[in-house]
């Protein structure tokens, strides 16, 4: 069982690891009962954080992550109808993952310089370029720039990049799970004996194999806070490229 304490235990303990400062929050919404995460990440003290690069990684926590954690696919399949070998809950391509929002931003310190639309253009070209060639876990890649009013002007306030991580910590494939094709059903299955209501008889259902995350997820998050690292490196670059 894969818990909102062990995926958040892994990623601090990954940061940790690779001298990377977090400053955790979490968050319980009472009606919904989902959890929520915010960790911003950034290197160096906390006294000049300000002035560099920093990443705010969220992901949320929801009923349905306890009870895939708990039953895997049939524990959806339990709640809404009786489990059927050819129900789509126990197609594995349809096992939602769990997602991580990376939100990066940087300052670009203009002191009152004006920038060109074109010069912030290639700024977040080259941005997104270096970002993406040294994440080897994001999915997807936008970058952006924030704006400040100034003397009745919009003026460019600092750089911003939003990557997102799919973890596919319930898909019985793991990691390989990723990469399946649509519809498409992993070969290892188990078979779990169910007695029905009416009467004393078993019935075998086919269940998803356990997908076990607890042996691949902490190294994937030491991967997910070397990106991170290496993106907060390249964003100060980026940014300070302008700046002189």
């Amino acid at each position: 069982m894969m818990t909102f304490e062990d995926v958040t235990g892994y990623f601090l303990k990954a940061g940790a690891s690779l001298k990377l400062v977090t400053h955790p929050e979490y968050w319980v919404n009472s009606r919904s009962l989902e959890r929520e995460f915010a960790c911003t990440c950034h290197t160096g003290s906390c006294e000049e954080a300000e002035a560099y690069g920093s990443c705010t990684l969220s992901f949320t926590w929801s009923t349905l992550d306890t009870a895939l954690s708990l039953e895997g696919p049939i524990g959806v399949c339990d709640f809404f109808h009786e489990p059927e070998e050819h129900c789509p809950h126990l197609h594995t391509s349809d096992i939602p993952p769990l997602v991580l929002d990376l939100a990066y931003t940087g300052p670009l310190n203009l002191n009152g310089v004006s920038v060109q639309d074109t010069a912030l253009l290639s700024l977040m070209q080259t941005l997104k370029l270096r970002a993406s060639e040294q994440s080897s876990r994001a999915n997807e890649t936008r970058p952006g720039v924030s704006l400040t009013l100034q003397e009745n002007r919009l003026q460019p306030e600092a750089l911003t990049l939003q990557q997102r991580v799919e973890l596919p910590i319930w898909h019985p494939d793991g990691m390989r799970g990723l990469h399946d094709e649509l519809h498409s059903r992993s070969g290892r299955f188990v078979q779990r004996s169910h007695r029905t209501i009416d009467d004393e008889d078993e019935v075998d259902e086919v269940v998803a194999d356990n997908p076990r995350p607890e042996d691949w997820l902490p190294e994937v998050m030491v991967e997910v806070c070397q990106d991170i690292l290496k993106v907060l490196e390249a964003l100060d670059a980026v940014r300070t490229s302008e700046s002189h």
